[in-house]
This record gives structure tokens, C-alpha cells and sequence, in this order.
């Protein structure tokens, strides 16, 4: 079953989707930010379009587990695809997502200049395959 993982942001929404095996993740698109109703109908269609099963929110937690400001906001985002979509929307904690991304542009070489872009579909990557790592069993489905 494919995934998908959003990394809600306030000016752009990156987006990452699994391979068919729900193992690894993979960088899809970003989307600019326009409102929150129009976001969860672009998330929920590609999401549709790309056969996803399920769909990861990243969400910020505090040292507590409780949900950050922005966290609340991905909340928020989360329950609005839920309403224009059937597919089941899980929020994942995202600690570390942007620093990863970061890293994993400076790992690909890429140069510090080149680094300043966005890092929104690098960011929702990393925190589908922190989801994929915690959850191979339910992803993984067997050939019949």
C-alpha cells in the first residue's frame, strides 16, 4: 500500500509518497499554501490520484507529547482532508524533519547556496520513512 506525508507549512505543503510496498519514501511535489480547504482538496485528490492508502501528517510535539502551535495547525489540516477524503489521516510527530532535510541536501553534495530553497518535499520524506521505519508491518503487504 502506498503512503503519503504531508509537511504542512505555513507558505508552502511538502508532499512524499511510499513505493508500492509501503518501504521506502520518495520526494513528490510541493504545493503553495492558498487556504485550508482548497490545500485538503489538492492533498486529498493527489492522494487519490496516486493510490495512497493512507495519509501521514506531520505534526510538532512538544517535550510532553502535546501538540505545538504548529501541531495544532497540521491538526487542524488533518481534519479537513478528513472530510474530503475516505482514506484514514494519521498525524506523525516531524522532530527533526527540516534538520534531516538539510542534512540530506548537504550529504547529496548539494551546495551551501543551492541549500537556502525550500526544503518542504525533503522534509515530508524524511518523516514518511520515520513512519514506514515505525510501521512495517502494516504497510508491507505481501504478493497474493
Amino acid at each position: 500500500m502506498r503512503v503519503m506525508a504531508v509537511d504542512p507549512g505555513e507558505r508552502r505543503i511538502g508532499l512524499a509518497l511510499s513505493d508500492e510496498t509501503g518501504v521506502i519514501a520518495n520526494p513528490l511535489t510541493v504545493l503553495l499554501h492558498i487556504s485550508r480547504p482548497l490545500d485538503a482538496a489538492a492533498i486529498a485528490q493527489l492522494a487519490v490520484e496516486n493510490g495512497a492508502g493512507r495519509i501521514i501528517i506531520g505534526a510538532g510535539l512538544d517535550d510532553e507529547g502535546q501538540l505545538t502551535p504548529q501541531g495544532r495547525r497540521a491538526n487542524r489540516l488533518a481534519e479537513a482532508i478528513r472530510s474530503q477524503t475516505e482514506i484514514p489521516v494519521i498525524l506523525w510527530d516531524e522532530f527533526g524533519s527540516t534538520q534531516a532535510a538539510r542534512s540530506a541536501r548537504a550529504a547529496m553534495g548539494v551546495t551551501r547556496r543551492k541549500r537556502q530553497g525550500h526544503l518542504d518535499d525533503l522534509a515530508a520524506t524524511y518523516i514518511l520513512q520515520t513512519y514506514l521505519d515505525a510501521h512495517p508491518s502494516t504497510t508491507l503487504r505481501m504478493p497474493d
